[in-house]
């Protein structure tokens, strides 16, 4: 039987940050996961590194878009009938929580965290050599409409007030910056300070080694077998039982599967999102992550090609796969861009881990000592993997918290 100081349960990009950090502070640290680091929710996403987002994804705001989306028209959302009357609780939080003055309350609240999402990043790339995936050109989100670029102008003043930097673009000067688009939008925004990374699964697997490096364990487990025994937490693992005096529970979308056996059940949903990689025609290419505002989907430059990125799917997490959103995305996509052959067969799919509020939790577990919650990022987890990491690690040490952690507290959701 092996011991250690702490157990970091999910090795995703938030995990295996959260375990850096701890083993450079001196803590004895096993990360513990099924399988690869980073190989499940934090390989598919945009590769943002997100510092400048002010507002989360949000619940349609008009009677139209919430008909496309009903409709099964719209290619930013999808849903699975059967798995409407289990998530309509979560999806009416959700509304509540969109409305304009929580919007605002919310990027009020995750601003300290988002602020030092880049940085927290480009620390650990630094020293990890991570450096060679990270592009320092921003971010670029794109309008189809007078009206819908009309409809952003409070992000633009939020950012003002966040000195959040960007540059607001006509058509004509978007596409000098990115001469592979097509005309087909009316204005732009390109977000500055943003950084992208051109292989996510990579950068996790580098802080990984970096972890390993620093003296930090791994192990292959299951973290279904958390328990208490004498005292302190002990979970299975394929080199025997392993103890540590604290656990946290970093597993995203699975961390209901763990702490409701624990009576932990705090109010997760999940949206399910897929991604499929395009070689592109010709000499087309791209210079940073293109967002279609208008239909919710991404285009990315990475090393495997040109990743599409649908919006959100409400299903059961393991249901089976139904990608007709590409059906919906690539249409759209097409006229933006010259996209050629799929690279894989099949589209990738995997789940998100949110809360209602578009907070994570990263506290303490109610009712259960020497237990600590990370997980409930959202769309930003890749983002926030790192700032999570730092946050977490200096609560657990007795350090001062570089922000204040009450917002991302897992009592909140006391009724």
């Amino acid at each position: 039987m092996a011991r250690v100081d702490t157990i970091v349960l999910g090795a995703g990009i938030v995990g295996t940050s959260i375990a850096v950090h701890l083993v450079k502070r001196g803590v004895a640290v096993a990360l513990v996961d099924r399988g690869g680091a980073g190989e499940g929710t934090s390989y598919g996403n945009t590769g943002i590194i997100e510092g400048n987002t002010i507002f989360p994804a949000a619940f349609p705001s008009s009677l139209t878009a919430l008909l496309r989306v009903a409709l099964k028209r719209a290619p930013e959302a999808n849903y699975h009938w059967s798995f409407l009357p289990t998530v309509a609780p979560w999806l009416l939080a959700f509304r509540a929580a969109s409305r304009p003055e929580r919007l605002i309350e919310t990027a009020n609240l995750i601003r300290p965290l988002m602020a030092h999402a880049v940085a927290e990043h480009e620390a650990l790339a630094a020293e990890s050599g991570a450096d060679k995936y990270f592009r320092h050109t921003g971010w670029l989100k794109l309008y189809r409409s007078d009206a819908s670029f009309a409809a952003q102008a409070r992000e633009l003043e939020l950012a003002a007030r966040f000195n959040i930097a960007n540059v607001p673009l006509d058509g004509a000067a978007a596409h000098a910056l990115e001469p592979s688009l097509k005309p087909v939008f009316r204005h732009a925004v390109h977000w500055t300070g943003a950084v992208s990374v051109s292989n996510p699964l990579a950068v996790t697997r580098a802080y990984a080694a970096r972890f390993a490096a620093l003296g930090g364990l791994a192990f292959s487990g299951d973290a279904r077998t958390l328990h208490r025994s004498d005292g302190r937490w002990r979970v299975d693992t394929s080199a025997g039982p392993l103890d540590a005096g604290e656990a946290v529970v970093a597993l995203g979308p699975w961390a209901p599967d763990l702490l409701k056996a624990l009576g932990i059940d705090l109010p997760l949903a999940v949206k399910r999102g897929y991604h499929r990689h395009f070689q592109p025609r010709g000499n087309a290419g791209l210079s940073r992550p293109i967002l279609d505002a208008d239909n919710g989907y991404c285009l990315t430059p990475m090393e495997q090609g040109i990743r599409v990125t649908t919006g959100a799917e409400f299903a059961r997490r393991d249901a089976p796969p139904t990608p007709e959103q590409f059906d919906r995305v690539l249409p759209r996509a097409r006229e933006l861009f010259d996209l050629g052959d799929a690279v894989e067969q099949k589209p990738w799919l995997g789940s998100r881990p949110c809360f209602a509020d578009s907070r994570p939790v990263i506290s303490r577990a109610p009712g259960q000592g020497g237990l600590w919650l990370a997980y409930g990022h959202g769309h930003w987890g890749l983002s926030l993997g790192p700032a999570t990491g730092r946050l977490l690690a200096e609560m657990m040490t007795g350090a001062t918290p570089f922000c204040d952690p009450q917002p991302y507290a897992a009592e909140r959701f006391k009724p």
